[in-house]
């Protein structure tokens, strides 16, 4: 079984245009789509999924949510400095609140996108390797890999096992690129509003299906 599973919820607005819906009406109907570079599209439609998002904040906390029920951790990865400050504190309430839970992990990834966060953790680990050089701490002055990796904003995670994008789009669009390399990709033609728990099972049974090739690229690193 898969440890790591992470989506690309593509084809919220396509799902709108599709039913004939109002604008945002597709995000809603996927729940919401904080994935990749969503602060570049129209004001409008920023403003109403970050709207969207801190109505699902709130929702998450309930008593009778599947988080409390599952005892889900929930963490946020991006820079969520750009965020309002309404939804950047119902985060923080979120990540706080659920810090202790020992359920499964849910991770979303929102302001993101993988080149910040790889410059992100290459300039933290520059800044702590100076320190370390200043303080006497250390008198190596160049970067290893596991000094990015601890600067990520997913470390402590493991990297993804499989990755779902729906919609049928092939492209990673600049998502968790440096957690997989060995990653098995998967591209369902089902738009993300649309997605259900047999596409979910399906993905898993195609995983399982490609294990051997994925040993094998461990193995040899390829």
């Amino acid at each position: 079984m898969p440890t790591h599973v992470a989506f690309i919820m593509d084809g919220n607005r396509r799902f709108t245009r599709i039913r004939k819906m109002e604008t945002g009406a597709g995000h809603r109907a996927g729940l919401t789509s904080l994935i990749i570079d969503n602060f570049r599209r129209k004001p409008e439609e920023v403003e109403h999924v970050m709207n969207l998002m801190l109505e699902k904040l709130e929702n998450l906390l309930e008593e009778e949510s599947l988080v409390t029920k599952y005892r889900v951790r929930v963490n946020f990865w991006g820079n969520l400095r750009m965020l309002s400050e309404p939804v950047r504190l119902a985060i923080e309430k979120a990540m706080a609140a659920t810090s202790a839970n020992t359920g499964p992990v849910l991770s979303v990834c929102v302001a993101y996108t993988s080149t910040a966060e790889i410059t992100h953790a290459v300039e933290e680990s520059c800044r702590e390797r100076l320190k370390a050089v200043q303080e006497g701490r250390s008198s190596v002055a160049t970067l290893s890999v596991k000094d990015v990796e601890r600067s990520l904003y997913t470390a402590g995670c493991p990297d993804p096992d499989v990755v779902i994008r729906t919609s049928g789009e092939t492209r990673l669009s600049n998502f968790l690129l440096w957690q997989t390399s060995i990653t098995h990709l998967q591209n369902p033609s089902v738009l993300w509003p649309g997605f259900s728990i047999r596409h979910l099972v399906w993905s898993i049974l195609e995983y399982q299906r490609a294990q051997p090739y994925l040993e094998k690229r461990k193995r040899f690193n390829f």
